[in-house]
């Protein structure tokens, strides 16, 4: 098993350049291809939605400002590219699939930015998003979600600052359930590469399934032994005792299933998924 091909949706540089770093160092370690891609919003989509009092003169005012600040956002987005890419070494451009070189390339498209990520995202390996700004509302996190309720394909979701490896040292974080075994399969190209893996498991976050060490036992037929922790609440809140058992272990990667329950429920009365997303300091492979 192999990664051949990141996806990495851009929507602005300040939150995408640690994303980009994150993303070229996955590249370079598997020799793969990145797909950098910004979405323009189209700007002639703004006349319907302008209110019906507006002229046409100010109608074409506000499509003309929205068209210029998305050049701006594009060429910023560019020099951010160009820039974190030569800093990396990687030859941008079209893959090689000759050479099988690391390679990233970028490309700015105007449509819809969910419909537009999940697809890419299906024919992609794996996608990493840029982590939420700190106080962002996690309803606005339209590409990591787009990527898990509309692909069927994992999604990893950038740490804040820039890591200096991936992958190393892998905590699986266990509860049993299918979300879990999703990201737990698409971990396992990491697995077999990895120093040290644990799996992290507690009774307040396990539901019914195969047990932490039936997990261990399936990563032992990878070529892999890994231990065993089981991990308590912080302050009653679950997520924080999971990041814990993480960075006890000094994971630099950590694979969980997203959205056990709904995301509704999770988004107003919180959860381990919205609890990780908010403050993960460490890159977080998800399914659902």
């Amino acid at each position: 098993m192999s990664v051949r091909k990141f996806l990495l949706p851009l929507s602005s540089p300040g939150s995408g350049e640690v994303a980009l770093h994150t993303a070229l160092l996955l590249t370079k370690q598997w020799n793969a291809h990145l797909q950098v891609l910004y979405i323009r919003t189209n700007t002639h989509e703004i006349a319907p939605l302008a209110s019906e009092g507006m002229s046409g003169a100010m109608i074409n005012d506000m499509i003309t400002a929205a068209e210029n600040e998305s050049n701006a956002c594009t060429q910023r987005l560019i020099d951010v590219f160009t820039n974190v890419t030569t800093e990396h070494g990687v030859r941008t451009g079209e893959p090689d699939f000759g050479t099988q070189a690391p390679s990233a390339s970028f490309s700015s498209v105007v449509g819809s930015e969910e419909e537009i990520i999940a697809h890419q995202a299906r024919i992609s390996d794996l996608t990493i998003v840029p982590h939420p700004a700190a106080h962002e509302d996690l309803a606005s996190a339209d590409a990591l979600h787009a990527v898990l309720f509309d692909s069927g394909r994992p999604v990893m979701l950038s740490p804040i600052t820039r890591p200096h490896s991936i992958g190393k040292r892998i905590a699986v974080a266990w509860n049993g359930l299918s979300n879990s075994a999703a990201a737990l399969g698409s971990a396992i190209p990491f697995i077999r590469q990895a120093e040290a893996v644990r799996v992290l498991a507690s009774p307040e976050y396990s539901r019914r399934g195969p047990s932490a060490e039936e997990v261990a036992e399936y990563i032992a037929h990878q070529g892999v032994a890994a231990d065993i922790v089981r991990f308590s609440s912080i302050d009653r809140e679950v997520g924080a005792g999971l990041l814990q058992a993480a960075a006890d272990f000094d994971a630099d990667l950590m694979s969980m299933g997203a959205y056990s329950t709904s995301r509704l429920r999770e988004l107003i009365l919180g959860g381990v998924t919205r609890y990780v997303l908010e403050n993960a300091d460490l890159p977080v492979l998800m399914n659902r």
